[in-house]
């Protein structure tokens, strides 16, 4: 099986809404050497989905396809590839997951456990590992750490709450609507916030006993950040990881004067995983959560690929709990 296929998928020809996801006929090529091409089970959607849709970051190639992350069975591979035709397998890229097969080159594949299903690993291959490294790289969270995590009922912030109460740190998370705060304290998450009810810059420092937060993981950016870093203690480290508010402005270095000499970065998985060596690792110890079930999977919404619209639509209304997967 080494020809070309015919399969489909969503693409972009002009950045717009939701309703710029079209579905449509494509051909997928026979792999290269080093290359495997994948039948996909399940896909995982992310904000950063949303972002590369609008045109917020730049297009490798017109048309876009969509979506970094999926898992499924090997059915073609290349010379000199490390796999071989059924294995199952699993893959975080930037762009291209939204459609039936694709070919992936084989050092970004990891092998998937036999433990681990195709909509978990699909639901986690990007937000497990930007919680590995973000728990582990980024910041070393250790046990007795007091950290606060926005959009605690997302996809990431639902691993992130169970991977810190498995470190033994006090996760502090926030919520969009009070209806996601049994969510999030189901997952981890000591104390959880309704920041659009509550301040929540007082109520960290009030959980805290006016100490803060050895870490604040922001994913929303724009709304949030000021209120971050009040929530920091003096050297405490801002990450800034997302931007599903828009992004940061207005920021100035003296801002981080003001709060007691802090620190703040903005970091990124692809800088975490850019040899073979850190992209295995890294998984390696993401599997190692999962199976042994310290760090669960929650896939809050299951929708055809095809209707990849619609999950784009109830992402940005923030109408999703946990992980969004699509099955082509």
């Amino acid at each position: 099986m080494t020809k070309e296929t015919a399969d489909f998928g969503i693409i972009v020809q002009t950045a717009g809404g939701p309703e710029a996801l079209e579905w449509s006929e494509l051909t997928t090529a026979a792999p290269g050497a080093g290359e495997v091409r994948v039948v996909q089970h399940a896909i995982g959607v992310n904000f950063i989905d949303t972002y590369y849709r609008k045109g917020h970051y730049p297009w490798p190639m017109t048309p876009l396809i969509p979506g970094g992350e999926a898992a499924g069975v090997v059915d073609a591979v290349g010379e000199g590839a490390a796999f071989k035709i059924g294995d199952r397998v699993a893959y975080t890229l930037p762009i291209g997951a939204y459609r039936t097969r694709r070919v992936v080159p084989a050092d970004r594949l990891v092998k998937l456990p036999d433990g681990i299903a195709f909509d978990v690993a699909a639901s986690m291959m990007l937000k497990g590992m930007t919680t590995q490294f973000l728990l582990t790289s980024c910041y070393a969270v250790k046990a007795g750490d007091i950290v606060l995590v926005h959009a605690a009922a997302g996809g990431v912030g639902l691993l992130m709450g169970q991977w810190l109460k498995s470190l033994g740190a006090t996760a502090i998370g926030t919520v969009g609507s009070s209806d996601k705060i049994a969510v999030a304290k189901a997952s981890g998450y000591s104390h959880v916030i309704d920041y659009r009810a509550d301040d929540f810059a007082v109520r960290v420092k009030d959980i805290t006993g006016g100490k803060g937060c050895d870490v604040v993981y922001d994913s929303v950016a724009n709304d949030t950040w000021r209120g971050s870093l009040k929530c920091l203690r003096r050297r405490g480290l801002f990450v800034c990881f997302g931007q599903s508010s828009g992004p940061i402005v207005d920021f100035k270095f003296t801002d981080l004067v003001a709060g007691g000499s802090l620190y703040a970065t903005r970091p990124t998985l692809f800088d975490y995983i850019k040899t073979p060596e850190e992209l295995q690792a890294r998984a390696a110890d993401l599997f190692a959560k999962v199976l042994s079930g310290a760090v669960k999977a929650h896939i809050g919404q299951r929708m055809p690929l095809r209707d990849a619209a619609q999950a784009h639509r109830d992402l940005e209304a923030r109408r999703t709990t946990g992980s969004t997967v699509l099955l082509p």
